[in-house]
């Protein structure tokens, strides 16, 4: 038996441990998923898809920013006003108004909530936000503000991954997958495709930034927002680069092997991973260091250097975004408020208003806004009913609402000053110029120069899309 031969029958683990030189702690690369190795062939490159690809047609966006409310943040505290329901406070809705909607925390007769919140109008737009929302305020004629937004699911779960991926159970790539299939990689030493969360958890989980049934190479790379973006990307005290990058080539020598031998493309991004978790090594630190951001950028985010938050993810996605990643997200965990909907509102809002603005000026005043699009919402809205169940614990909140919501979008091809769509006098049902979550995402591709229409993916015998087959770009959004 050959020395190659005894190493490949060697398993994984015990291999890892008798390199001795801290191999292991780059088995965090597994994680990272979409991005070439510098020395394969330009053939192999081109093959793997990661190579920048020509747009449908010229599409103003060049990169994507999306801040994902996770939970729902209430529209009736936030973007939506309804005078009519401080008139109804106490008293049921019209049983013609919720016809046969049903629940999971409400009956159906609960009594109507008021709007928590003062509103005001702000800009030469005049557009109409919260006072929760003195930062977003200050943007409003860069941003288009959509009241009409609907969505088929109900509960957070599905409901984050249909936003995400366009269907509601997990399997499907998700919208920063279709991105970076459509268009490859601007970026060498990052992931095309960063999730980073400011919260306690998201109810969709991986599958939101999943690449489904396209190759992993797609699949979104989840970055933490303090210290070390990944685990022990950092070199093990005594291990020096020349150390690391001969064990990086003996790992690639087996895998090249094993690829031989198997064809198995899943191999040829496992060699792609390690080669990025090398080169991350020296860009992390770089990236994740905000020394270079001037005191007044630290001030305008709201953000500590060092500490992890939602401003800071906000900052860093602008980094990211200069750096040439195509996609990211960041999660912010926490608005489902089935309980004290006027706190949960305060809490939120002081953790993401003034970051969530900052992004935009600052895109803004760099010259990047044009070219970035920045998105804001979660995946379903709040009911005008009160919930209040003593059993739970719970008084003054709201449940899920499906039928009408609220987002707001800027740059990269959005028209801003515009607030498109309306809710009826209750806030319960769009009246006008309905936004179904595919639209949404037709016109989040179109931005980026593709045809939701003509981007697919040929798997188990059918083309499939992120749209599947509705969708449709609202051009009265686009600049």
């Amino acid at each position: 038996m050959t020395p190659l031969q005894k190493a490949l029958q060697t398993g994984r683990r015990q291999f890892f441990a008798d390199c001795g030189v801290g191999v292991g702690k780059i088995a965090l690369a597994s994680l990272l998923t979409n991005a070439c190795s510098p020395n394969l062939s330009a053939a192999d490159t081109e093959e793997r898809g990661l190579r920048p690809k020509a747009s449908h047609y010229p599409g103003k966006a060049k990169a994507v920013i999306q801040l994902f409310m996770a939970g729902a943040p209430s529209q009736l505290e936030l973007f939506d006003p309804k005078p009519e329901l401080a008139k109804l406070e106490g008293k049921p809705l019209p049983p013609s108004v919720i016809g046969g909607q049903r629940y999971a925390f409400i009956r159906s007769d609960a009594a109507v909530l008021g709007p928590q919140f003062a509103f005001g109008k702000h800009g030469q737009s005049g557009m109409e936000l919260s006072e929760m929302l003195p930062h977003t305020s200050s943007i409003v004629d860069d941003i288009a503000l959509v009241r009409s937004c609907k969505t088929d699911q109900f509960n957070h779960a599905p409901a984050q991954i249909f936003m995400n991926t366009g269907f509601s159970q997990p399997g499907r790539p998700s919208i920063g997958s279709w991105a970076t299939y459509g268009l490859g990689t601007e970026a060498r030493d990052l992931p095309s495709f960063v999730v980073m969360s400011t919260g306690s958890g998201i109810s969709g989980g991986a599958a939101c930034w999943s690449s489904g049934f396209m190759p992993s190479l797609y699949t979104g790379t989840r970055f933490r927002n303090q210290g070390d973006p990944i685990l022990n990307v950092t070199s093990p005290e005594g291990i020096d680069h020349v150390q690391q990058r001969e064990t990086l080539n003996l790992i690639r020598t087996l895998n090249q092997h094993r690829l031989q031998i198997e064809g198995d493309p899943e191999i040829a991004t496992r060699i792609a991973n390690y080669e990025m978790a090398f080169r991350l090594q020296s860009s992390a630190p770089e990236l994740m260091d905000l020394k270079s951001e001037s005191s007044e950028t630290l001030a305008l985010y709201g953000c500590e250097a060092e500490k992890a938050s939602f401003a800071r993810a906000c900052l860093l996605a602008r980094r990211m975004v200069e750096r040439g990643v195509r996609f990211i997200t960041i999660y912010h965990e926490g608005w489902d408020a089935h309980s004290n909907v006027s706190g949960n509102v305060k809490n939120n809002c002081k953790q993401t208003d003034q970051a969530s603005a900052a992004l935009v000026k600052d895109l803004k005043q760099r010259g990047m806004l044009d070219s970035t699009l920045v998105v804001w919402g979660g995946e379903f809205g709040r009911t005008p009913m009160v919930e209040t169940n003593p059993l739970l614990g719970r008084a003054l909140g709201r449940d899920h609402h499906p039928q009408a919501f609220s987002m707001w979008l800027a740059g990269g091809g959005i028209k801003g000053g515009q607030t498109y769509g309306a809710t009826d006098e209750m806030g319960f049902h769009v009246v006008e110029n309905e936004v179904h979550v595919h639209d949404l995402q037709a016109t989040l591709l179109h931005c980026l120069g593709l045809d939701h229409e003509r981007l697919t993916y040929r798997y188990a015998g059918r083309d499939f899309r992120l749209t599947d087959v509705h969708g449709k770009v609202v051009k009265a959004l686009l600049s």
